[in-house]
């Protein structure tokens, strides 16, 4: 039988999707991405958009694929086990606790024709699954997952729930595979986690811990760390991971908001003035950093002059690139009870006004690299001709070549700024 996995939401999700790849190819099933004959789909719970797109991907691959075989699996359905209604059209229902079921489920489905639902809770003191994976989707880049889990319950977050406290691979687990993946050639390892910023927390260790351990493997050329909370980032850290010329000093510092009133109900755990503080310390510390964050506009009893706060707080900082949101009311939360709730139309004006201020701060960034040479990591030519990679700070380049330099990390010449890319000349 053949299957396909949609994937949905974060890169923690994406490793996790690769694991039940593999589980699916090692237990004889083949992949077809035209018309599987299973379709597992790894959702994403954490906006109300995601639970909307969930629920489109699920009724769509049934209205097209009736006698397919449909499994959920991932946040939603452990954040929302009671509410069946989001089940409709699945077969089989795994959470997150339970992924190491996926074949058995299956296979059970596949004599009984029964619905299975599988979902465990979250436990106390519950340790990081062992997982490992062998290989990558893409040619270049890795993700390996070393943290799950959060123990911060921001006011407007479901996670928690769906992901538990936090745990983390051992550093004798993550160099293992790590080192498996630096045979195969993946020149970059991209450590990933639902708070990555507290891999260590329950067994003694630090992120700089991971860190020092991948950059300490032949074969790997590059380290980069995806989304990070940003007060956990103290000096020392930022000192140890500068000390480590493969890591790559780009900072995605979730920010949320700039007005400290908002923060507060948010439940946040910094000010804005503790946030631009290590901001400096990382331009201190590092040669030509970019920071990236995550900013939410209409938070509930976000007025205008809070809104206004967190606008002008974007231009203190100047960010690199700024994914900019919308606030989405989660059930089982804080700030869904909260009041002063912000209208849909208000939080549309201030998502665009957000986007196209932060677009202008994106453009003096792109255009503050032109002139410098930087070492860029080749990943796929596109359909204009041009050769895509990334420079150790996420600064995306384009660039002609006659020459096939997927996969080779080139000193690269950044020559102008486009909208979201610079062009590069090979020096």
């Amino acid at each position: 039988m053949t299957f396909n996995i949609v994937t949905l939401g974060c890169k923690v999700n994406q490793y996790e999707s690769q694991l039940m790849f593999e589980y699916m190819v090692d237990a004889g099933f083949a992949p077809d991405t035209t018309a599987p004959d299973i379709t597992i789909i790894n959702s994403c719970t954490v906006t109300h958009t995601s639970d909307s797109k969930n629920r489109k991907v699920i009724n769509r691959t049934r209205r097209e694929n009736k006698d397919a075989i449909i499994v959920l699996t991932g946040c939603m359905p452990q954040a929302f086990k009671d509410d069946t209604e989001l089940f409709i059209n699945c077969d089989i229902v795994l959470g997150n606790v339970c992924r190491k079921e996926l074949v058995p489920a299956i296979k059970e489905f596949m004599v009984n024709k029964k619905r299975i639902i599988k979902i465990a809770d979250h436990e106390k003191g519950e340790k990081f699954e062992e997982m490992r994976v062998n290989k990558f989707l893409e040619r270049t880049r890795a993700f390996v997952k070393i943290e799950d889990g959060c123990n911060r319950f921001c006011s407007y977050c479901i996670i928690p729930y769906a992901r538990g406290r936090v745990r983390s691979k051992s550093l004798e687990d993550l160099r293992a595979e790590v080192e498996t993946l630096a045979i195969k050639g993946y020149n970059e390892i991209v450590l990933v986690g639902i708070n990555l910023s507290a891999y260590g927390d329950d067994i003694n260790s630090s992120l700089a811990d991971a860190v020092e351990t991948v950059c300490s493997i032949d074969g790997v050329e590059r380290v980069r760390l995806s989304s990070l909370e940003p007060e956990l980032m103290t000096e020392d850290v930022l000192k140890r991971l500068a000390a480590q010329e493969k890591f790559c000093p780009h900072f995605h510092l979730s920010l949320q908001s700039g007005c400290d009133e908002t923060l507060k109900r948010m439940h946040r755990h910094y000010t804005s003035a503790e946030y631009a503080q290590i901001v400096r310390s990382i331009r201190d510390i590092f040669t030509n950093p970019s920071i990236t964050t995550d900013v939410m506009v209409g938070f509930a009893g976000e007025t205008d002059e809070e809104f206004q706060k967190n606008l002008d707080f974007t231009d203190i900082i100047g960010f690199a690139k700024v994914h900019v949101f919308s606030y989405s009311r989660r059930k089982g939360t804080l700030a869904d009870k909260m009041p002063d709730q912000v209208d849909p139309n208000t939080k549309n004006i201030r998502s665009k006004l957000m986007i196209e201020h932060t677009d202008k701060k994106r453009m003096e960034f792109l255009s503050s690299q032109v002139g410098l040479t930087e070492e860029v990591l080749f990943e796929l030519k596109n359909r204009l001709g041009f050769y895509e990679g990334y420079t150790k700070n996420y600064t995306p380049v384009y660039l002609k070549s006659d020459i096939d330099v997927v996969g080779k990390i080139l000193k690269v010449k950044l020559i102008d700024a486009k909208d979201d890319y610079c062009i590069g000349v090979i020096e």
